[in-house]
């Protein structure tokens, strides 16, 4: 909860109920949030007239607040594979396992994303751009918060998931790509959601993997094989990787043996 009240023309104080203490800004310091010229034009930006306002809490003191383990943790991992690979098993597996332990976690799944922020995309080259595109600037604004964000999309070309990477480097948070690297065969053979032998049939164009291409991560952080193994033991893997990179502490990268609630 947060309280504002003006002491004077040019001053206001903040006081976090949260922490019983007050913390004083200048009018001047909340003017300097403007950080962009309107007239600065960025790579693909329309709106006119736009102004990025600089945050006034910093990423450390997030982490002093978020969670309770305590420390920035703020991340974008991001599962790339074909349909059916198991991105976003091994994705919300993980989320689940994060937030067991306190620490904030968020999925964001191709599916549910569709039906919502990227409703209005289809899957041409150009929407499927976009569609990363959206994503990575929304995971990037998760991962700003401190919040661990897990971005599970077949997401097929190189390019597109070097932007998603690239937008999380120039702002230092960082960025771990994980390829489910499922083979075609296996993926045909789950084929949980039937979308295969509907493109195999010729029901569905443009489908990954079939009739349009998937580029394979040339250096991503983790690749996962996933066929005779299981859940746990493929999370295992992304949360030593995590802890090596001081995401996660030592005292929750214990053995995954389970993902439920510990005492």
């Amino acid at each position: 909860v947060i309280r504002v009240r003006m002491e004077t023309a040019k001053r206001v104080v903040f006081t976090s109920m949260l922490e019983g203490n007050t913390v004083p800004y200048m009018q001047n310091d909340l003017d300097t949030r403007r950080v962009e010229d309107s007239n600065t034009q960025h790579n693909g930006q329309k709106a006119t007239n736009v102004f990025a306002q600089k945050h006034t809490v910093s990423r450390s003191k997030r982490g002093e607040v978020l969670g309770s383990r305590g420390g920035f943790r703020g991340c974008t991992i991001w599962f790339t594979g074909l349909s059916g690979a198991g991105k976003t098993t091994i994705s919300f597996a993980l989320e689940e396992y994060l937030v067991a332990r306190g620490i904030p976690a968020y999925g964001l799944d191709g599916d549910n994303v569709r039906t919502g922020l990227n409703k209005n995309l289809g899957f041409a080259q150009e929407d499927r751009e976009e569609n990363i595109r959206r994503v990575a600037e929304v995971g990037k604004l998760f991962a700003d918060s401190g919040v661990v964000a897990l971005c599970s999309f077949v997401s097929p070309y190189n390019n597109d998931r070097d932007l998603a990477r690239q937008l999380h480097k120039s702002v230092g948070l960082p960025f771990f790509e994980i390829h489910v690297a499922t083979t075609l065969e296996e993926c045909e053979k789950r084929d949980v959601k039937g979308l295969y032998k509907k493109a195999r049939a010729g029901l569905i164009k443009g489908f990954t993997g079939i009739d349009q291409p998937y580029e394979s991560p040339e250096n991503p952080e983790v690749i996962i094989k996933t066929e005779s193994r299981t859940v746990e033991d493929c999370v295992q893997q992304i949360v030593e990787v995590l802890q090596k990179n001081d995401i996660l502490p030592q005292s929750v990268v214990e053995k995954v043996m389970d993902l439920t609630i510990p005492e």
